[in-house]
């Protein structure tokens, strides 16, 4: 299957049937990492790789949100966004308290299954990235669906970079940097998708 499966959009629009199309296919590889990569967390004892894991079941119902609010209007989808700029901001603050616990339990994690897994999930979301890198310069919904993918990718290669430290030092404190670093993104994540959001909202309006 090509990567572009329509022509590329000059006005990025979210209710066109190639849009659609791209946001199942990023649900189901998201949903699918989900399930793979929790069940390699909890045995590696990963903080960061929970962290991932976390972060894929967010962005399904992230795409899942985008796909029902698609055909409405600009306040409908806007408001979408703030809902998942909210959510992004849970999760960073979730992200941050399991860092805590593990620092606090001197977690050891399995440095081969980090970075096994890792690699998987960086590979899922380049896939992902590519087939909505068309569309994100759409509106604040469309945005916040770009702006989670791109931070998947960071997310994917810092696992990987904490995978190697764990190996090479065989402590767990890279681990804990890539988790901390990971809630640091979700956060301001959340606060540009708000921000979109609220200028949607300011434009429908207006409008």
């Amino acid at each position: 299957m090509s990567i572009h499966c329509c022509p590329t959009p000059e006005t990025p629009s979210s209710d066109s049937p190639c849009y659609r199309r791209v946001l199942w296919i990023a649900l189901a590889i998201n949903f699918g990492m989900f399930l793979i990569e929790i069940g390699a967390s909890i045995a590696a004892g990963s903080s960061s790789l929970q962290a991932d894991a976390v972060d894929f079941l967010a962005d399904a119902a992230n795409y899942a949100i985008s796909l029902f609010v698609a055909s409405m209007a600009l306040r409908a989808r806007a408001t979408a966004a703030l809902v998942k700029g909210a959510s992004m901001g849970l999760f960073g603050l979730g992200v941050a308290a399991t860092t805590v616990w593990h620092f606090f339990n001197s977690t050891l994690p399995d440095a081969e299954t980090m970075g096994a897994v890792g690699g998987a999930a960086l590979l899922a979301n380049i896939i992902v990235l590519a087939l909505l890198w068309a569309y994100r310069e759409g509106d604040s919904n469309m945005r916040s669906v770009w702006l989670c993918s791109r931070n998947d990718v960071i997310g994917n290669v810092a696992v990987l970079l904490a995978a190697a430290g764990v190996f090479g030092t065989g402590k767990g404190w890279p681990d804990l940097i890539v988790a901390s670093i990971m809630a640091a993104l979700a956060m301001r994540g959340a606060f540009q998708i708000t921000r979109y959001a609220l200028a949607d909202l300011k434009a429908a309006d207006a409008g």
